[in-house]
């Protein structure tokens, strides 16, 4: 029974180039007691292999976190088989601002310990007390509100490029960094501010406010769906929209447009830029910001360093690449020495 992907990602982007197919990129999260996390697992795989779904999904004790990308002439399908299971039946599905059809080229599902990794002992307090789930409309009203405190949930990377008008934006690698930051800076104001938070997707405020809660904030509220939801009821309702530049995405597009503005810089001349890209080297693999003019002139690469990698013959480059482990915290998503103009 095949539960692994044969194809490689540039076979797999041939074969949807041949399809001429268009596909949705969606997300979606719930929290749940899952018995069997490997089981489910095995069978979201086997079920979604079929159905041509790709994407990135955990599975945990706690839940399930998902991203994907999904044939457009099969989301029905796709929305019938999660309605089969007791608690991802009528799951809020988030739906791209801007569709790409190479936004996922593998499907891979994880059990993980965690579906968002946050580092909190969910035994000392109670997760499903959450704060007030609020809708874009109210959201725009939270925001003008100057006894709430808007917080940014995502890492420094992430709100770089896009944040909502007046946002406290942590200067954060991890959201489990963010926790303890956001009730220090706070503490003072458990009592008379309204903590207002706001994700990409709804998933990290989840948990935030239910230990917020337990931290003793007396007022404490959460975008739902986030940045996605909010940009989709903006549209529809004809609001106002409140949030400034990108928002970040964790899978081929890096980022989805959200407003006009241009809101951060290029890595390394300074220009206005919001394009996020991963080193050519990868032996690096570093994500920062780079401009056009920077891409071409340093061959998508962070310095010059790489560049002299990525002109070696493939077989040198992997061997320098051997035994080395490319992680975050060793490359820190845009925090490299190399980069000038690193926020």
């Amino acid at each position: 029974m095949q539960l692994y992907n044969t194809l490689s990602a540039k076979e797999r982007e041939e074969l949807i180039d041949q399809a001429g197919e268009d596909r949705l990129t969606i997300s979606f999260y719930q929290y749940a007691h899952i018995g069997n996390p490997g089981l489910l697992r095995d069978h979201l795989f086997i079920t979604w292999n079929e159905l041509e779904v790709l994407g990135r999904i955990y599975v945990a004790h706690e839940g399930i976190n998902a991203q994907l990308s999904v044939p457009a002439s099969r989301f029905q399908a796709f929305k019938k088989h999660l309605d089969s299971i007791t608690f991802l039946k009528d799951v809020r599905l988030n739906i791209a601002i801007e569709q790409d059809n190479k936004s996922f080229l593998k499907l891979k599902v994880k059990v993980r310990k965690k579906i968002v990794a946050d580092g909190l002992d969910d035994g000392v307090f109670d997760v499903t007390n959450k704060g007030i789930h609020v809708g874009a409309a109210q959201f725009n009203a939270l925001i003008e509100d100057p006894d709430a405190v808007v917080v940014d949930m995502r890492n420094h990377y992430e709100s770089e490029i896009g944040h909502f008008q007046g946002a406290v934006t942590p200067d954060v690698d991890t959201f489990r960094d963010s926790l303890d930051l956001i009730e220090e800076q706070l503490r003072d104001h458990k009592e008379d501010k309204k903590l207002v938070m706001y994700c990409t997707g709804g998933i990290r405020c989840e948990k935030a406010s239910a230990y917020y809660k337990h931290k003793g904030f007396k007022q404490v509220y959460q975008l739902e769906g986030g940045i996605i939801e909010y940009t989709r009821q903006v549209r529809e309702q004809e609001l106002e929209n409140k949030f400034k530049g990108k928002n970040f995405v964790f899978d081929q597009r890096r980022g989805e447009r959200i407003s006009e503005e241009v809101i951060a810089s290029c890595h390394q001349c300074g220009a206005p830029c919001d394009t996020h890209t991963n080193c050519e080297n990868e032996a690096c693999h570093l994500l920062f910001i780079q401009c056009e003019s920077c891409a071409e002139k340093m061959n998508g690469c962070c310095s010059e360093d790489c560049m002299e990698v990525i002109a070696l013959p493939e077989a040198e480059q992997k061997k320098l690449r051997k035994g080395k482990v490319k992680s975050n915290q060793i490359f820190k998503k845009g925090r490299s020495e190399v980069l000038k103009y690193k926020q």
